[in-house]
């Protein structure tokens, strides 16, 4: 079974946010790549909210109960107090733990799972007694001791950084070397009974490569090559170009 795909809103709310207006209207174009076979939606909220506003995510988990209930809610972040608190009020089915500074553009690198363990078990587990499932942000080159002390913090899932991979578009050798640290990570997840997801700089053109290497591969959240395709296909002909390379 392809992996899932799920559908970073966040850029669409960056483009919203450069005006005081209500559009493009984030809820709007979640409910068009649902409609068109996208497997979940998700969210970043960072602290000063320039993508994804906190006031966002009633509306989101709204659509998906009332309109998608077969969708999963994701949203991913730093593991601060207000963080937690914020996931604990919308009860997304999958909380995605990442190791931002709020001040970063975006996320860039995977945990120190053997340095933060301690730091995120305590966390995994809250989370996890809320229902919900924990996937943890992990570097391609994980090392095994990494993925076990990943596995040791009670998490369900860890979500490969493929952003290397993304970035080496025009350099077909350096893609196989970073599909092979990929690959030889999620295997080491699954060895150590973690499911894997991917996200970052992910395209039609790079999705079949990543498939073929991780063929266990649970789902992919891809953002920004995706909100960059709609804009030139529109948003649910783009969702359906996407499933179309997640079977590889």
């Amino acid at each position: 079974m392809p992996a899932k795909l799920s559908v970073n809103l966040n850029a669409v709310a960056m483009l919203r946010n450069r005006r005081d207006l209500p559009w493009p209207s984030v809820t709007a174009l979640g409910r068009i790549a649902l409609a068109a076979g996208a497997h979940g939606l998700t969210v970043h909220p960072r602290p000063d909210q320039r993508h994804i506003r906190f006031s966002d995510l009633p509306d989101l988990r709204a659509l998906i109960d009332d309109a998608f209930p077969e969708a999963e809610f994701n949203i991913e972040g730093y593991p601060t107090g207000e963080f937690l608190d914020l996931v604990e009020r919308t009860e997304p089915e999958q909380v995605t733990l990442v190791p931002d500074d709020p001040a970063q553009a975006t996320s860039d690198h995977g945990w120190p799972f053997e340095r933060q363990g301690n730091f995120l078990r305590p966390i995994v587990a809250r989370l996890k007694k809320r229902g919900m499932r924990v996937s943890l942000f992990c570097d391609p080159d994980a090392s095994q001791r990494e993925i076990e002390a990943a596995r040791d913090t009670g998490a369900d899932r860890v979500e490969l950084y493929t952003g290397p991979y993304g970035g080496c578009h025009d350099d077909p050798a350096k893609c196989a070397i970073e599909l092979q640290k990929l690959d030889k990570t999620a295997a080491l997840a699954q060895a150590a009974g973690l499911g894997v997801n991917a996200g970052h700089d992910l395209t039609v053109a790079n999705l079949p490569g990543l498939v073929r290497a991780v063929p266990n591969l649970a789902e992919v959240s891809i953002g920004h090559g995706l909100t960059a395709d709609a804009l030139e296909h529109g948003m649910a002909r783009t969702v359906g170009r996407f499933l179309k390379a997640l079977e590889g």
